[in-house]
């Protein structure tokens, strides 16, 4: 039976437009009633999936998130944080001298300023739009060393951001997690935070196996959760590596693709019982 379902948001739960179907949010909630733990596990910062919380009652002293690509793990109601494995201004201003030499726009999410960015590009634009945020302009090499970041992202047309990241020292990679999140998002975390680890973390924390989860999503920063997952979900969306390591292929986005998972595992599962 299973206990725990995580949730990429974009490409995932959500349609394309940006909105959560009827069928997603009935499935959600009838597993919610049978005492299943549904989280949000997104790049994305707590302010920008606090809508959808809302719109899917997930707002109680009960239900956590996953934000950043589980940088933070909160407790929704309080936003006490539950885990953190986060970057520092340091690790921001050595990505930072990197995006510069390879001519790539950047910005990243601090803990005291929010999103910045060292020049206001269309990708930050749109960063701050889908999460409701301000844009502060900033030099990334007057941060303090020590200064909290969760995240630090290169962002750039698609054809570039691959031609840069085809440049990236091997170092890199053994220094932080990396994942592409969209073809236009490189994004850096703390070597020890990723979806997976994110959702191994709450599993532990709530008393439930690895083979009680579920986790379905779309993208490279999705791989490690459905990696993880007693049941490893890929959208029909998804791209080839991420159906290459789930379990299940499931609809589309736009087809209810997570209701159709919660549907088939668990409510079926549970009426058949």
């Amino acid at each position: 039976m299973y206990k725990l379902v995580a949730l990429d948001m974009d490409g995932t739960l959500l349609n394309s437009d940006g909105t959560i179907s009827a069928e997603n949010k009935a499935a959600i909630s009838a597993a919610r009633e049978q005492g299943v733990s549904i989280v949000l596990a997104s790049g994305r910062p707590l302010e920008g999936m606090t809508w959808a919380l809302n719109e899917l009652n997930m707002t109680s002293a009960n239900d956590y998130v996953l934000s950043y690509n589980a940088s933070l793990i909160q407790r929704v109601e309080n936003k006490e944080i539950i885990r953190s494995e986060t970057l520092t201004g340091a690790d921001a201003k050595h990505i930072a001298s990197l995006a510069h030499d390879l001519d790539i726009h950047i910005h990243a999410f601090t803990r005291r300023q929010g999103l910045i960015t060292p020049e206001n590009n269309y990708y930050t634009d749109h960063e701050a739009k889908i999460n409701g945020l301000e844009i502060t302009v900033e030099d990334f090499a007057t941060l303090d060393n020590d200064e909290e970041v969760m995240k630090v992202m290169m962002i750039e047309e698609p054809e570039r951001l691959s031609a840069a990241i085809a440049q990236l020292p091997a170092e890199l990679y053994e220094r932080y997690t990396i994942v592409q999140s969209a073809p236009f998002f490189l994004e850096f975390m703390n070597p020890k935070s990723n979806k997976g680890t994110g959702v191994e973390a709450l599993a532990k924390y709530l008393d439930i196996k690895q083979s009680e989860v579920i986790c379905m999503g779309d993208a490279g920063n999705d791989h490690h959760m459905i990696e993880y997952a007693g049941l490893g979900v890929a959208m029909g969306n998804a791209t080839d590596a991420t159906k290459a390591l789930a379990n299940y292929i499931t609809d589309t986005n736009n087809n209810a693709g997570v209701a159709k998972v919660i549907q088939k595992f668990i409510l079926d599962e549970k009426n058949a019982h």
